[in-house]
């Protein structure tokens, strides 16, 4: 299981999706990246493609907080729901341009966060998340 080659992008800004499929690919070409403008499309795929006993792939995931319909909140609550076995497949980071404290302190309390980013996501920032995920499952890329 490595993160270096499947991504999600639930951002409803298209251009943030954009930019950082750009980045992503940039950085690793045969990196697989999906983004959604719909927050609850984004839930459904998640939940369908990492919920599969037969997948063990993994996948990071950049998730926006303010979205209509449903919110990154509401996005965590159903993903707790999801069984452990996919939970344990897809790491969270919160991107956003939000920075606002209790925004940050809230994302960093929920066991499904790795960590907090502040938009826009750069070339180092997506390195730095690899490699960290990496080294912290023993996987060499």
């Amino acid at each position: 299981m490595s993160y270096l080659n499947n991504f999600v992008i639930i951002d409803d800004d298209k251009l943030n999706n954009k930019l950082c499929r750009t980045i992503i690919e940039k950085t690793y070409p045969n990196a697989l990246v999906v983004d959604f403008t719909d927050p609850v499309a984004g839930f459904e795929y998640v939940a369908e493609k990492y919920s599969q006993p037969d997948n063990d792939e993994s996948a990071i995931l950049l998730l926006d907080i303010m979205m209509p319909v449903m919110d990154a909140w509401g996005f965590l609550a159903r993903f707790e729901k999801l069984s452990e076995e996919a939970r344990n497949r897809v790491r969270i980071y919160i991107l956003s341009s939000s920075i606002d404290k209790g925004d940050m302190m809230r994302a960093q309390s929920n066991k499904h966060v790795e960590y907090y980013l502040i938009k826009p996501l750069t070339k180092e920032s997506i390195k730095l998340i690899v490699h960290v995920l990496n080294k912290r499952y023993g996987i060499t890329s």
